[in-house]
């Protein structure tokens, strides 16, 4: 009897091979459909790259050879001879003539008062040409508003005999530029586009990606233009197989396909199946009470050889350099410390630690420098590496790069920025779980690496491009209008808030004129740092030649804000941290609000006259804002500008939505920005004054003042010690401050006094006791 069973059973079997066969066949054929989708994506993106490589070349070679044109007719005889006796017009006509296909040329004196009367009919992408040939003191380079469409702008300073000194400005097709990106295509499915600023001059391909492009953007060197790429998202295949993994699937299944139909007809009529029990057996198991007592059998150890493959072996901390792993980030010099190797390995370390957080996706973007599209590459391979999900918002403000770790949910991100740091420099911001990364947070990345305590996936991470700055644009205009308009001048430094500023503050209200907006890694005009009174110059003169109400600066990545008046005087953060207070508390009486110890000592009595709760703590984004999550804090501010906002806001540093909620308070009032900004309590005051010392050292230095100062012989006799971050003493009539940067082997000072006498008095008891301490070094003050 049971070897007819079995007979059967074998017979049923071998009937049901062709139907399997054909499931297995199925499922083979979709393996390999996504296996071969998979390798076509990847292949058009590859395409695209190549081809966004090659124009860029021919873009870069164009460009260089339109201002050798330009420099060859400045050196035209009869260019010259006009230019020397006086003549713009004959000048403007010899260039007009000797240089074939030239649309127009002008000769302007470098005041440009033609042009300044009238900007928006003049053009403000064509006065930005004109300034910065002037300032810069050689020919330059863009993309104008100009007779009717897109022109290519050029402009050199010339000597106008004895009218000084002028500006040449030549006008010609965009064809004389961009023709090297008619020898290229993009594939159909992608993107490519020639853009300066956030306008895309030349496209091609599906321009529903072009919100994306920026995740693949280059610079055109020498010129404010970009080339922005993009390329669908490449899907998985079937359960989140990459393409290599689908394809062996898909040929394994059809291998077991063929093993069946082939061998159907010599199956065994009676196959070798285990024989089955007794009935009776089967129903004579251990009962419920004996199955409790009996011990669970042994798990396995899943085996994790063929599931994932090895971590990276460690890296030799003398192959990774320790000082770039700092106290509020990760910073140093591309190429001999910051590599897209590095930037790898950082990557990995960081998804190690989301995903031992239980975080999988994790947002990234970065600031405008000419090293952040191949260091973004490096920290994508690596945080995929991890098994991590990358969504990359391309170039974005670092405070954009936070908000989209809000609005997309992910709670980790990651800007690769140098911040305010020389263009040679680049870094990363780390945000996990909401929590920005700082001291030993930081300094366990590097251990991990070192040590090669990485994750390392079966199958990279997913990759997608998102633009979420219409979002973040309208997040913000949703909750901040003006009640009246102002006139503001935005400079940007060429750093990448200049994608961003111009178009938010227009859409709260504002009437916005652009300085330096361009996103241009090499910072041509000037450093982008506002807490440098210097790097404000430009902008104090363009606030009063437009009669601005208001000017506003912003450094390298967005997340700081500098302040000038209409009258052309700098409000400096702390007195600015002043007019925010007041205006949060009217709203959360008895608030805590944060501020660093470079902040005025007026600051407290400020808070407090206005029913808050002062608390002076460490200078530093990361220690700020951790410290509002201890304190529950609604504000916090830094002397260097950054500015905190919980009410309304999400807590991290934005010197854009900052920017925002100033033009709002001062909107809202009906004295002028110069006279409500003028009432704040103010004394005679330093900016930050910075003492370069030797790598290493500043901490040491600083721990010895303060060990003198906390001596049997304290020096600051009648003073407030404040040791919290270096040695801050407080004065009944001012203060001052040394302080140990975490950032650049430099000390910072600051000294303020209810009068000059006051401020004198301390600078020279300080001066007194860091001189014998830095020897020969210039202290500056």
């Amino acid at each position: 009897m049971s070897g007819i069973g079995e007979g059967q059973r074998g017979r049923s079997l071998g009937r049901s091979a062709p139907l399997l066969g054909v499931l297995l066949v199925l499922l083979a054929g979709w393996f390999g459909w996504s296996a071969v989708q998979q390798w076509r994506q990847e292949a058009n993106g590859q395409a695209l790259e190549e081809a966004r490589d090659q124009a860029v070349q021919g873009l870069q070679e164009a460009a260089a050879g339109q201002l050798k044109q330009l420099q060859q007719q400045l050196k035209n005889e009869r260019v010259q001879q006009a230019l020397q006796a006086g003549d713009a017009a004959a000048a403007a006509l010899a260039v007009r003539e000797s240089w074939t296909g030239v649309e127009q040329a002008d000769v302007l004196t470098a005041d440009l008062a033609n042009a300044y009367a009238d900007p928006a009919a003049f053009g403000y992408a064509r006065l930005a040409l004109l300034e910065a040939a002037l300032a810069e003191g050689k020919p330059s380079l863009r993309v104008v508003r100009d007779g009717g469409g897109n022109r290519l702008g050029l402009a050199a300073p010339v000597q106008l005999g004895s009218l000084g000194p002028a500006v040449l400005y030549v006008r010609q097709p965009l064809l004389r530029l961009t023709s090297p990106l008619d020898q290229v295509s993009a594939p159909s499915t992608g993107f490519l586009g020639l853009r300066q600023g956030a306008h895309d001059l030349v496209a091609q391909g599906d321009s529903s990606l072009a919100e994306s492009a920026e995740a693949l953007a280059r610079p055109v060197t020498g010129t404010p233009l970009r080339l922005v790429a993009a390329v669908p998202n490449v899907e998985p295949g079937p359960l989140g197989l990459g393409s290599l993994a689908s394809a062996i699937v898909a040929l394994l299944l059809a291998f077991i396909a063929v093993l069946l139909v082939v061998g159907r007809g010599r199956l065994p009529k009676t196959l070798p199946l285990p024989r089955r029990a007794a009935v009776a057996e089967a129903d004579h198991g251990p009962t419920l009470s004996e199955s409790l007592q009996m011990a669970p059998p042994p798990v396995a150890e899943a085996s994790t050889t063929e599931s994932a493959p090895p971590p990276p072996p460690p890296v030799p901390a003398e192959e990774l350099a320790a000082g770039i792993f700092r106290a509020y980030d990760i910073r140093g010099v591309v190429g001999s410390q910051l590599t897209p190797k590095t930037a790898a390995l950082i990557g990995q370390a960081i998804g190690t630690v989301a995903l031992e957080q239980g975080l999988r996706e994790v947002v990234i973007g970065r600031d405008g420098r000419l090293s952040g599209p191949e260091l973004a590459a490096g920290l994508a391979e690596g945080l995929r590496r991890a098994g991590c999900a990358v969504i990359d918002i391309g170039l974005a403000p670092t405070p954009l790069v936070y908000y989209a770790a809000f609005h997309l949910r992910t709670g980790t991100c990651v800007a690769v920025t140098g911040s305010h740091n020389p263009p040679e420099y680049n870094g990363f911001k780390v945000v996990i779980g909401g929590e920005t990364l700082s001291g030993d947070a930081i300094t366990d990345l590097y251990q991990r690496i070192v040590e090669g305590r990485l994750v390392q996936a079966a199958e990279p991470g997913d990759y997608q491009q998102r633009d979420v700055s219409a979002d973040y644009i309208q997040r913000i205009a949703d909750d901040v209008q003006l009640d009246r308009p102002l006139k503001v001048v935005a400079d940007a430094g060429n750093g990448v808030a200049g994608a961003l500023a111009p178009q938010l503050l227009e859409a709260i209200g504002a009437e916005v004129i652009p300085l330096y907006c361009d996103v241009d890694g090499t910072f041509p005009n000037h450093h982008p740092d506002p807490s440098e009174p210097a790097n404000l110059e430009d902008l104090v003169q363009t606030v009063k030649r437009f009669g601005a109400d208001l000017g506003v600066a912003f450094d390298g990545d967005g997340d700081r804000l500098g302040v000038v008046t209409g009258e052309g005087r700098i409000t400096y953060a702390d007195r600015l941290l002043m007019l925010f207070a007041a205006d949060v508390l009217m709203r959360n009486p008895g608030a805590m609000v944060i501020y660093d110890v470079k902040c005025t000592g007026k600051l407290s009595d400020h808070v407090l006259r206005n029913g808050g709760s002062p608390l002076m703590w460490k200078t530093g984004h990361s220690l700020m804002k951790a410290k509002m999550r201890e304190t529950d804090a609604e504000l916090a501010g830094e002397m260097s500008g950054h500015f905190f906002f919980k009410e309304r806001w999400f807590g991290f540093d934005d010197g854009l939505y900052a920017a925002a909620r100033l033009l709002e308070i001062l909107a809202q009032r009906e004295e002028t920005p110069d006279e409500v900004l003028g009432e704040l309590p103010e004394m005679v005051a330093t900016p930050e004054l910075k003492v370069p010392v030797a790598d290493g050292t500043p901490h040491a230095l600083v721990a010895m003042l303060v060990a003198a100062a906390q001596s049997p012989d304290n020096p600051y006799v009648g003073g407030r010690l404040s040791t919290i971050d270096g040695l801050r003493v407080d004065f009944p009539d001012g203060w001052g401050l040394v302080r140990a940067s975490n950032t650049t082997p430099v000390l910072v000072l600051r000294f303020e006094g209810n009068d000059e006498a006051a401020l004198e008095r301390i600078q020279a008891l300080f001066r007194s006791q860091l001189q014998p301490v830095l020897g020969d070094t210039p202290l500056g003050f």
